[in-house]
């Protein structure tokens, strides 16, 4: 006889949400080794004294881990999600009966929070991996990778249409009354009062240093000049221009996301960004620092500023930094090296560029300062070059044009010409390290330490393509997401549960290509 199954469904009685989540489950035992309690102290300052009480931030914190932990695009999935997984509701210590957060309350808490917050919970796991042993500090691996932003190309248009139309937008608004604008002015005026107010009671103590009162304004001014990468959230510096180019970001804009730009990939031209990782070279492979940029950016731009956030805030003295030749600026060689540290970094080749004789078949000799052609003339000094940093050398005209190595060497009628940086002991000492072991080593460890890292983030964890839209937005998505990938490695060694299989996951194509060979090989 076939059976025929009835929906019928009685209340529950005396069953708890304790009893119904497996005691070795892979939230069990996240909530257990992760104590989430540090994140009060840091949204502290962003709460009123009084009024409703809010979502806890706790769970906001959990909310982030489980989206990152399962592979979901939106926060109202998250919430679908959580409401039909017994052990996400128990790890966010929600009841059966208790009604969840509304997706749109985790927009509008972000929104609260700022990039700060989300940096500060980043940091506060590298903290924990570095006090259980995880972070190295001796060797530091620099790269970036293309992720897609949530945009699409057919959305750009021309920049000055934009602006012109933000500014008739705005003005628009302000014209609501010379008594609204009296308050939004006396609110604007109280509210700059109160900022200046708080940077003079926060303001640092400057330390004695041995620094001369004409050294330190240099100093000051030097820095204020200076583009920072970290505090600009990875913007770029629109007001220096190139002299023989212009970006194509300053004539076009996204009207969906105003700083994405574009970037070109395998499939074509796309709207992105550029994810930088300051990975350790530690076994543990700990991200130190994330910063997204817009694509525009390369990646040797915000090294530097990279480099010297990892030393001073985690206290560390690299033996070495390593980086492919993007990152292999003249700058970022000679502020690296003498600092002390090895620049494993590849040196772009622009000698061998044409036919003829490299600087490389020139010998310097530093007592005369001249340099010696292959036919055993001499190379003066000429005059410096387009910058104060490098200095031209040429040969005498009548010497070059009797040379019988002529046609291998210049065309030009006036002598040959070689441009020398007056930091050329340190390039010298760079290029030394190229036939050396440590060097190709470090080389072959960047392919293993980082890359996978990035691989790991598309395959399992979204990163493929941003869901945020805006700078701030996708530095916020991007902490989350690195601080989640240290966090796998901290439960690692502190003891791993069943971690959940992310969706999106199975949906990549490295997913079905590693199940193709594991069913041929077995």
């Amino acid at each position: 006889m076939m059976g025929q199954k009835e929906r019928c469904f009685v209340p529950l009685v005396n069953v708890s949400l304790e009893e119904l989540v497996p005691q070795d489950h892979f939230y069990r035992h996240l909530d257990k080794t992760l104590d989430l309690s540090f994140v009060r102290e840091f949204v502290q300052e962003t709460y009123a004294g009084g009024g409703r009480p809010s979502i806890d931030p706790i769970v906001f914190f959990k909310l982030q881990l489980v989206l990152f932990f399962e592979g979901i695009r939106s926060e109202r999935q998250l919430m679908r999600h959580a409401a039909d997984r017994l052990s996400v509701r128990w790890y966010l210590g929600y009841d059966l009966g208790e009604p969840l957060p509304d997706h749109s309350s985790l927009t509008r808490i972000r929104e609260r929070y700022g990039v700060e917050v989300f940096r500060r919970f980043f940091e506060r796991i590298v903290e924990q991996c570095q006090a259980a042993g995880l972070v190295w500090g001796k060797e530091l691996y620099f790269d970036g990778t293309k992720v897609a932003a949530n945009a699409g190309k057919e959305s750009l248009k021309p920049r000055f249409y934009v602006d012109a139309h933000l500014a008739t937008l705005f003005a628009t608004a302000g014209e609501g009354g010379a008594e609204g604008t009296d308050q939004a002015s006396s609110h604007e005026a109280s509210a700059h009062n109160d900022a200046v107010q708080s940077e003079e009671m926060q303001a640092p103590m400057q330390l004695p240093v041995a620094l001369s009162e004409e050294m330190r304004e240099d100093l000051t001014q030097t820095n204020k000049e200076r583009h920072d990468w970290i505090a600009a959230l990875g913007a770029q510096d629109r007001k220096v221009t190139g002299r023989c180019y212009q970006r194509v970001a300053d004539l076009q804009v996204s009207t969906t996301d105003p700083d994405a730009t574009l970037m070109q990939t395998k499939h074509g031209v796309d709207l992105g960004y550029h994810t930088h990782y300051v990975v350790d070279g530690g076994k543990a492979r700990i991200i130190l620092h994330v910063l997204v940029t817009p694509s525009e950016v390369m990646d040797n731009q915000p090294m530097l500023d990279l480099l010297w956030r990892v030393r001073f805030r985690w206290k560390l003295w690299p033996r070495q930094a390593t980086g492919d030749r993007k990152y292999g600026t003249e700058d970022n060689l000679l502020a690296i090296e003498d600092q002390g540290i090895r620049a494993y970094i590849p040196i772009p080749d622009m000698d061998h560029r044409t036919e003829f004789f490299s600087s490389d078949r020139f010998r310097y000799e530093a007592e005369r300062d001249v340099y010696i052609c292959p036919a055993g003339k001499d190379l003066r000094f000429d005059r410096p070059h387009s910058t104060e940093r490098s200095r031209r050398y040429r040969a005498r005209a009548k010497d070059c044009n009797h040379c019988p190595l002529k046609a291998q060497c210049t065309t030009s009628k006036q002598g040959r010409t070689l441009c020398r940086s007056v930091d050329e002991h340190y390039l010298d000492r760079v290029r030394g390290y190229h036939s050396t072991e440590p060097y190709k080593k470090a080389l072959r460890k960047r392919q293993v330490w980082v890359e996978p890292l990035f691989a790991e983030g598309k395959d399992w964890h979204g990163m493929r393509r941003f869901r945020l839209r805006r700078l701030w937005r996708v530095n916020c998505e991007a902490l989350m997401r690195a601080g989640g990938q240290n966090l796998k490695r901290l439960l690692k060694k502190r003891g791993w549960g069943r971690r959940p299989c992310p969706a999106e996951a199975l949906h990549a194509p490295s997913f079905w290509s590693l199940l193709g060979v594991c069913l041929i090989l077995f």
